[in-house]
């Protein structure tokens, strides 16, 4: 669950809860987090989510060996309500007002949700939606952020937003107990796209369970209007079973910490943006993608297969480059990528590390009807992408 809206009058102020009664002691953690990241830190959970992470090898030591391929949790095929954000549910454009107070409610959840065809998983969520939902704002908005876990979660919760200045990027403000509620306030004051996700040890794992998403900062008199604005994001799954074991998987800590994912996917799960749920465009129209890359290990490597970037942010900011074919996007980085469609067909959205779109499923679909253009693209029908 989201809510997100501007405000004109002032907020009540944090509210007073076991959680925020621990904030002296979630914010000594969040200031060690690098320390407690480095030696692996806790992580554990209930049979229903993730098992505990073991510590990563001392430097020097030999590479564990690869994980143990295991019977899913319960074996499938097995089906659960969509995960997968839908790609085309954002907030409307800011346009040209002024900063005014903006209040934003996110919910932590705990959910099964479909992975692939007969494969569930088990993620955390903001919003139960992987990637959370997108939140947008203007440079200059005072931003009023509270954070509810639900009361059925097994695990704290909490979110570090990029686009804050300030210690832990608010991590240590909502470090939240199952049926709990935080709040914290931030002002905007650089526009831009930025990763928001959860940052509660183990952090790497709260990611890779799904907790991540954008939130974009326009800047001053707002982006330029386009016909379509899609929201993808990148992120990796670790199981216990091999890709394609059907059933309810287990999440694999020894493969998080070798990078080593099961599937590499847009919007959480693989085919998340492909067949009904392609993304919807006609020749002629503009497109802005706002891009982003939970990770939490792999460099996103964004491409669209039969088209160039005519504009592309440089890693989210100010800086535009134009005319490009494929755009890095870092493991907690963002960006966004704008063209016009000129020709009908469907568009391959890939990590141009190939394997992990072909094989591991970073891949998505944007549909585009129209009337042919022989004088831009000329092949025999049913010549299909080549991918």
């Amino acid at each position: 669950m989201t809510d997100q809206q501007p405000s004109g009058t002032d907020s009540s102020g944090p509210q007073e809860s076991r959680a925020t009664r621990m904030m002296p002691v979630a914010a000594a953690v969040v200031g060690g987090l690098i320390v407690f990241a480095a030696v692996g830190g806790g992580g554990g959970a209930s049979d229903v989510a993730a098992p505990a992470v073991t510590d990563a090898p001392p430097t020097g030591a030999a590479a564990p060996a690869e994980p143990t391929t295991v019977p899913a949790q319960e074996e499938g095929p097995r089906s659960a309500d969509r995960v997968a954000h839908d790609g085309i549910t954002v907030p409307a454009p800011i346009g040209d007002r002024g900063p005014t107070t903006v209040a934003i409610e996110l919910e932590t959840t705990e959910r099964e949700g479909q992975l692939a065809d007969g494969t569930t998983y088990t993620y955390w969520t903001f919003g139960d939606t992987v990637p959370g939902p997108m939140l947008r704002v203007r440079d200059g908005d005072t931003v009023e952020l509270t954070l509810t876990n639900r009361d059925d979660s097994t695990m704290a919760h909490s979110i570090d937003l990029h686009a804050v200045n300030g210690p832990g990027g608010g991590a240590g403000a909502t470090q939240t107990l199952p049926g709990e509620r935080n709040t914290f306030t931030f002002r905007a004051l650089n526009p831009g796209v930025y990763v928001y996700h959860c940052a509660t040890p183990h952090i790497p794992t709260h990611v890779a369970m799904g907790m991540y998403g954008l939130i974009v900062v326009e800047p001053e008199g707002g982006l330029e209007p386009v016909d379509h604005e899609f929201y993808v994001v990148q992120g990796e799954i670790y199981a216990q079973q091999a890709r394609g074991t059907e059933g309810l998987l287990t999440y694999d800590g020894d493969a998080m910490a070798m990078e080593h994912p099961t599937n590499v996917v847009f919007n959480g799960a693989v085919g998340a943006l492909a067949g009904d749920a392609s993304l919807q465009a006609k020749v002629g129209d503009t497109v802005r993608i706002f891009v982003g890359n939970g990770g939490p290990n792999l460099t996103s490597s964004f491409h669209v297969i039969g088209e160039v970037f005519d504009r592309a942010s440089v890693e989210g900011g100010s800086l535009i480059n134009t005319d490009v074919q494929t755009t890095l996007v870092p493991a907690g980085g963002a960006t966004w990528v704008e063209f016009r469609v000129d020709v009908a067909g469907d568009y391959l959205l890939v990590d141009h590390a190939l394997t992990r779109a072909i094989d591991g499923g970073a891949v998505a679909v944007l549909h585009v009807t129209g009337d042919a253009d022989p004088t831009v693209f000329d092949a025999p029908e049913g010549a299909g992408s080549g991918h």
